[in-house]
C-alpha cells in the first residue's frame, strides 16, 4: 500500500504506545481476532472483522472471500481515534470466476455514488491509497493515479484523499477469473497532531 497506510501503521504504533498509559478498557475477541482498547487518550480497533458496508460498497455477484494459505488474512478493519486525528482502513478481498473487465465494469457503476470514479493501471499487488502532500490549499483534494499509471492491475478510485473508495482488480495468473480488493480509507486531522 502506499504512503498513507504506512503512515496508519506508524500511527497505530504510537497509538499502541500511547493509549495504554491512559487506559480505560480493552477487549480481545479470538472469534474474529480482533482487539478494542478504549482510553481517555484515543480509541484503538484492530481486527479481521472487515464487513463491506464499511466499505460502502456491495460484494459483486458470486464472489467469495479470497482464501490463501493463512486464511486469516482476507479482510483487515484498522481504526485508530484521538481527539486531534483519526484514522480507518477497512479492507476485503475476494475472488470471482468471472472476467476482470465485468468486475470493472460493476464497481466503476457502483463508485459513482462517491464521486467521479477515475480508472488506474499498476503493477503492485494491491490498491495505492494516495497520501496528502504539504499543499493544504484544498481542505480534501481529488483523487489521481499514482506512479506512472502502467501495469495489468486495475484501480478504480472514487472520493478525496480523506475519504476515498478503492476497488483493485487482478487477472489470475490462470487466465480465467480475477481477484479483487474493496479498499475504504477515511483520514480526520493531521497525521502530525498525534
Amino acid at each position: 500500500m502506499a504512503q498513507q497506510v504506512r503512515a496508519f501503521w506508524l500511527a497505530l504504533a504510537a497509538g499502541c504506545l500511547i493509549l495504554p498509559l491512559g487506559l480505560a478498557a480493552q477487549s480481545y475477541d479470538s472469534n474474529d481476532k480482533s482487539v478494542d482498547i478504549r482510553s481517555s487518550v484515543g480509541d484503538l480497533h484492530a481486527g479481521s472483522d472487515a464487513d463491506p458496508r464499511e466499505i460502502g460498497l456491495p460484494v459483486y455477484p458470486g464472489a467469495r472471500l479470497k482464501r490463501d494459505d493463512n486464511q486469516d488474512k482476507n479482510s483487515a478493519n484498522l481504526a485508530l481515534f484521538t481527539s486531534a486525528f483519526g484514522m480507518k482502513l477497512v479492507v476485503i478481498n475476494y475472488a470471482s470466476d468471472d472476467a476482470p473487465d465485468k468486475i470493472i465494469a460493476f464497481y466503476r457503476d457502483k463508485l459513482k455514488k462517491y464521486g467521479k470514479v477515475i480508472e488506474c493501471y499498476t503493477s503492485s499487488d494491491g490498491a495505492n491509497v494516495q497520501t496528502h502532500d504539504d499543499d493544504d490549499s484544498k481542505a480534501s483534494k481529488e483523487l489521481k493515479c499514482d506512479g506512472d499509471n502502467k501495469g495489468n492491475n486495475t484501480e478504480l478510485k472514487a472520493g478525496t484523499e480523506d475519504n476515498q473508495h478503492v476497488v483493485g482488480i487482478q487477472a489470475n495468473k490462470s487466465g480465467t477469473g480475477a481477484t479483487f480488493a474493496l479498499v475504504y480509507v477515511h483520514v480526520r486531522g493531521k497525521q502530525g497532531d498525534i
